[in-house]
């Protein structure tokens, strides 16, 4: 049996959260994948590489790794999201992958065994990110590389605009996370990354600056119902009258409609070191 010390964000994917991205992967990976390319260009998959997705959620990034390496394994703490990623492996005939369910900071990886380590938005949710890294140190052969993405603070971005639009309509918002815990933005300070990974056994530490453009849905009502959906809007409003919400999602996404498509600029961090 797997053992899990990181319970509560265990819990949310396991329930709700991981439910809502498994059911709507697509979108999701809609939302993300524009960062794929220079995450995939910074880890330097080769054809001999064996490569380590870590939270790999519905596989998207695993599936991508394993055609440019060996192999490619893909851990996450949820079981629906495992279970899509599984099916859409298959579906696309993708073979040398795996996924597996554990919790990166203490699942039992083979010392030296994977070249790459690679992430899209996950590493942030680790209860004890340091012990977490240092695992995946001990996992990577020496001289491997980790390459990841992780959320700036949204202020003053796209996405600070639709958060401010509806955090005075939600009880007890506050911002996703903070260094101190588990989150969206618990890695979004570049000293906070680097302290962190140095902890942990990494050096040649680079953090960049990257862009992308997430598409939200097809129109103004449409991102308005989707981003409803996401985990801290959706566990928020279980306490408030989601019309207001609704309708200053659907106001302030009426902004970013091109007339095909709602696209927000999405801002992260590039994170890139050495073992």
């Amino acid at each position: 049996m797997e053992s899990i010390v990181n319970t509560e964000q265990a819990e949310a994917w396991n329930g709700y959260e991981g439910r809502h991205w498994a059911d709507h992967h697509d979108r999701y990976d809609a939302t993300n994948s524009g960062f794929n390319e220079p995450l995939l260009e910074s880890a330097g998959i080769g054809a001999g590489d064996r490569v380590l997705d870590l939270g790999c959620g519905n596989g998207q990034i695993t599936r991508l790794a394993a055609r440019h390496g060996r192999h490619a394994v893909g851990v996450d703490l949820s079981e629906p999201m495992l279970a899509r990623a599984r099916s859409v492996a298959a579906a696309e005939g993708v073979r040398n992958v795996t996924f597996e369910r554990g919790d990166v900071q203490v699942h039992p990886f083979e010392t030296g065994s994977f070249d790459v380590a690679v992430s899209r938005f996950a590493v942030m949710f680790f209860s004890d990110p340091v012990a977490a890294f240092a695992n995946v140190a001990r996992a990577l052969r020496p001289g491997g590389r980790l390459a990841f993405v992780t959320l700036k603070d949204p202020a003053g971005t796209d996405l600070g605009k639709v958060l401010a639009a509806i955090s005075g309509l939600l009880p007890g918002w506050q911002s996703p996370s903070t260094p101190d815990r588990p989150g969206p933005l618990s890695l979004a300070g570049p000293d906070r990354i680097r302290e962190v990974l140095t902890r942990a056994g990494f050096a040649g530490i680079t953090v960049t600056p990257v862009e992308a453009m997430a598409e939200l849905g097809s129109n103004a009502s449409d991102a308005a119902e989707f981003f409803s959906g996401w985990g801290p809007v959706h566990h928020h409003l279980a306490g408030a009258d989601p019309a207001p919400v609704r309708t200053a999602l659907e106001a302030v996404f009426r902004d970013f409609d091109d007339g095909n498509a709602v696209r927000l600029r999405n801002t992260a961090w590039l994170v890139r070191a050495d073992r």
